[in-house]
Order: structure tokens, then C-alpha cells, then sequence
């Protein structure tokens, strides 16, 4: 089973990492001049970030950035579902940013590692 996002295979599974944090609870804290002490008013439980590092190959350099260009679309503020090579799921996900760390040739074309930060919606 192949890692993917929204159902579509974008990702090579050398290297694969993902790492999710921990849910969080929202709340506001409030002081009232005059007043001792702070009212803390909890708002739920809020999301948490998932980090998603690995590697991209590709034959040649237009056909890598036409794999980055195709991943950079989910940017768009909808939420996806990631489902990994082990078959677990992460609905809800929001990615936040998508970035190449390092570029280089390999015996079978181009290869670049990369990074992506979603956040996970509750």
C-alpha cells in the first residue's frame, strides 16, 4: 500500500517520516482590573501540527518540478486526508507549508528531499 493524499499517489515511500504532535486545548485568559485572580475560559480541544518529511525522484528536473507543482496545490486552505503506506488515517489535515531542502542528481535522475506541515483540525 502506497502513502497517499486525497487518494492520489504523490509521494515515494524511501524515507517516509511522519510525526504527529499532540492535541491542545484552546482557552483565553482574562484579568478584571480591581478584581484578584484570572478568569480562563476553555475553548476545546484545537488541532495539532503533523510534519511529513521524505523524498522525491524523478527522471529529469521538469518532470520533479511538475511533482512539486502537482503537491504545492493542496496549499489551499480545504482539508485532505492523508492515509499512510501502513494504512493509518489523517483526516482533516490542512497543509501549511510545503518546501525542498536539497537538490541533487542521482544515478536514476533528480532527487530532492522535502518537508510539509499540516495542520490537523479537530
Amino acid at each position: 500500500m502506497k502513502t497517499t493524499l486525497d487518494n492520489i499517489i504523490l509521494f515515494d515511500e524511501q524515507n517516509l517520516q511522519i510525526s504527529a504532535g499532540s492535541f491542545r486545548r484552546d482557552s483565553i485568559e482574562k484579568t478584571v482590573p480591581g478584581l484578584d485572580g484570572t478568569l480562563s475560559i476553555d475553548l476545546g480541544q484545537g488541532g495539532r501540527k503533523i510534519k511529513q518529511t521524505g523524498t522525491l525522484r524523478a527522471k529529469s528536473r521538469s518532470k520533479l518540478e511538475e511533482r512539486i507543482s502537482k503537491i504545492a496545490t493542496f496549499i489551499d486552505g480545504n482539508t485532505h486526508t492523508l492515509v499512510t503506506g501502513s494504512g493509518q488515517e489523517m483526516s482533516n489535515l490542512r497543509m501549511d507549508s510545503f518546501k525542498t531542502v536539497t537538490e541533487h542528481a542521482d544515478g536514476s535522475g533528480i532527487v530532492t528531499d522535502y518537508e510539509i506541515i499540516y495542520t490537523q483540525l479537530v
